[in-house]
């Protein structure tokens, strides 16, 4: 991704180890900064929303984030070894607190509405800021927007393609109704079902235990916004590195031209069905 418009390019990994859904990137130089990057993610099935964001300098001792009312919202300082070697690239993501009333969630848990999240993350220029050995500083700034696109829909799987459909709602964060609510109050720009999708983003992970060592295999791939029909071809060489029987989620998540992204989350699917997965 890059600040003023994404760059698509495709990425396979099917031996990822990184667990997760999108991680925010950037392709453009961003003032002194060679990337920087901000960005909303929703989970759309889960029902949570986080703030994300990127940075990458040269050597850096210190570097910190402010929003745009100029209020440091992060900071990180090298010490130790850490200051000897330096800092580069910086990458964090807040927590995701629920942002509907999950009936099967704790009751102590945090729950964050959409409109409350917006609130609290400004949109606007988001400054980034960083400090070298000498006192030389480095200084980038990046959007944030209420952007969103809406949450893939009809997330299917045939055994050997992975299918889905655009949404047109945030899934357990917003329905369409409560996102037309939000439009004509002014608080979105405009619905997500109108907000276009620059890229989307696949993931097919198998749904075992910890410690299975098919957990570590992971097939990822992301396309063009425009592809059509809706659907990739998992690659048979990656199958075949599963066992028959393989419970499987996969992820669908469409990716904004401004970076902001939205998940879709399916389990119950099973790879080489053989005599089929335990339930």
């Amino acid at each position: 991704m890059r600040v003023s418009k994404i760059l698509f390019t495709v990425a396979i990994a099917t031996a990822a180890l990184a667990a997760g859904t999108t991680v925010a990137t950037a392709t453009e130089p961003c003032g002194d900064f060679g990337e920087c990057k901000v960005l909303i993610e929703i989970n759309a099935s889960d029902g949570d929303i986080g703030f994300h964001f990127l940075m990458d300098g040269d050597d850096l001792n210190s570097a910190r984030l402010r929003d745009p009312n100029g209020a440091k919202v992060f900071e990180d300082r090298a010490k130790g070894p850490l200051a000897e070697q330096k800092l580069t690239e910086t990458f964090a993501e807040s927590a995701e607190p629920l942002c509907w009333p999950d009936p099967e969630a704790d009751e102590d848990d945090e729950i964050v509405t959409l409109e409350e999240f917006l609130d609290r993350w400004t949109a606007g220029s988001y400054v980034f800021e960083g400090m070298s050995d000498g006192g030389e500083k480095s200084g980038g700034v990046t959007e944030l927007t209420y952007e969103l696109p809406a949450a893939p829909a009809d997330v299917d799987f045939d055994g050997s393609v992975i299918s889905w459909s655009a949404g047109d709602d945030l899934g357990n964060c917003a329905s369409f109704a409560d996102l037309s609510d939000l439009v004509a109050k002014g608080t979105l720009p405009e619905h997500p079902v109108d907000v276009a999708v620059a890229a989307w983003e696949i993931v097919l992970e198998p749904d075992v235990e910890d410690g299975d060592p098919t957990a570590q295999l992971k097939f990822t791939i992301r396309v063009s916004g425009g592809i059509a029909p809706k659907e990739v071809t998992v690659p048979a060489d990656y199958l075949a590195s599963l066992p028959d029987d393989t419970p499987a989620k996969i992820e669908v998540g469409a990716i904004g031209v401004d970076d902001n992204a939205t998940f879709t989350e399916e389990d119950g699917f099973c790879v080489n069905e053989n005599e089929g997965c335990d339930d």
